[in-house]
């Protein structure tokens, strides 16, 4: 059978390498799309197609021979497989998060890079951990709730902006910027741990981290003994992959403007790391959602170093960053996470893990 991707975007590229690296003897032969619009005509050296224009003239024998795996965040499969249904396949099969993951930890395990958590021995003691989910009050809700870990709290950002409460703990407590989170989103939650949690000298955690309501990582209690065994300071999800550089990322969310000043407060800030940015952002790899746990000290230095920068790129901004409610900030955030832990990725045991999507 022939074998095609639904998507052209980061899942869709990461399959497609993966499986070329893995798989060698089932060949990718392109991508399909609903419509061109926002999408590429080329994706990893093979054509993108529109899926209507595509199937145009096929019999039904001939679609027959294709198979279609969809490459695309979980919540549009459904959407996506009436698409496909309805342009005479009947061959395909959605890449939920829980094969993404698995494929994406044996494609970066196979190439060297971006070592995986489970691949590490367990120990015998579990840290002392607390995970925070970050919730807002207009979040949709989702079909298939799963029971939190014991070690994972419900947080909810931008607090500060209604009084309908979905958590107990909240971000408008102590040293705050809950009333940012129109441009900070889950970042209002990093900041309020940090002013109080982290540089609490009395608080006795060892490991701290954040998850979404609908995206964690893939970490069992029998990871979390691993962190401690092997003295991790961090786990990131695997990295997702953009064409050309991860530029596409940043290109696809933010003003260009607002990228000119933000590279602009790195150099005013922190030029050492505004030295490494060429290199760092013209490779593919990018940790994308803002999730991690790490080390209290670890994941303390990384907001001391983050929240001045974007701190400076509001001041700096057209028009101010309290003046406008576009999320910008925290799409910034996810370019300088990426940034940050690829520049230390020597200095620091950094181990991954997968993301795992609720719909």
């Amino acid at each position: 059978m022939e074998l095609w991707i639904y998507g052209a975007k980061s899942i869709a590229l990461g399959v497609c390498r993966a499986l070329q690296v893995l798989y060698p003897e089932h060949p990718v032969k392109g991508f399909l799309v609903s419509s061109h619009k926002g999408n590429p005509f080329f994706l990893a050296g093979l054509p993108v197609r529109e899926i209507g224009n595509f199937s145009r003239g096929m019999t039904q024998a001939e679609k027959d021979k294709f198979c279609i795996l969809i490459g695309t965040p979980e919540d549009m499969h459904l959407e996506i497989t009436g698409i496909i249904q309805e342009n005479g396949f009947r061959s395909y099969v959605c890449m939920d998060s829980k094969r993404e993951a698995a494929l994406m930890e044996r494609y970066f395990s196979r190439q060297g890079i971006f070592p995986a958590l489970h691949s590490l021995p367990q120990g015998n003691e579990s840290p002392q951990i607390q995970v925070f989910m970050i919730k807002f009050y207009k979040d949709y809700l989702l079909e298939h709730v799963q029971k939190l870990r014991e070690w994972v709290y419900p947080i909810q950002v931008g607090a500060d902006l209604t009084d309908i409460r979905i958590a107990e703990l909240t971000d408008n407590t102590g040293d705050n910027i809950s009333a940012k989170n129109g441009n900070y989103c889950e970042m209002t939650a990093f900041y309020w741990l940090w002013k109080n949690r982290l540089l609490d000298a009395g608080d006795h955690m060892e490991y701290y981290g954040f998850f979404h309501y609908r995206r964690i990582l893939d970490i069992s209690m029998e990871d979390l003994r691993k962190l401690k065994a092997n003295d991790i300071d961090a786990v990131l999800q695997f990295p997702t992959l953009h064409e050309p550089d991860i530029g596409e990322h940043h290109n696809r969310y933010l003003k260009t403007a607002d990228w000119d000043v933000m590279l602009y407060a790195l150099k005013e800030l922190e030029p050492e790391y505004a030295k490494a940015y060429h290199d760092i952002f013209s490779q593919q790899y990018f940790y994308n959602y803002n999730m991690i746990i790490a080390k209290k000290k670890v994941l303390a230095d990384y907001c001391a170093w983050l929240f001045p920068i974007l701190k400076r790129t509001e001041e700096l901004s057209t028009p101010k960053g309290w003046e406008r409610s576009d999320r910008y900030t925290a799409y910034m955030s996810e370019s300088l996470m990426t940034l940050y832990f690829l520049y230390h990725q020597k200095d620091l045991k950094i181990f991954h893990a997968g993301r795992l999507m609720f719909t």
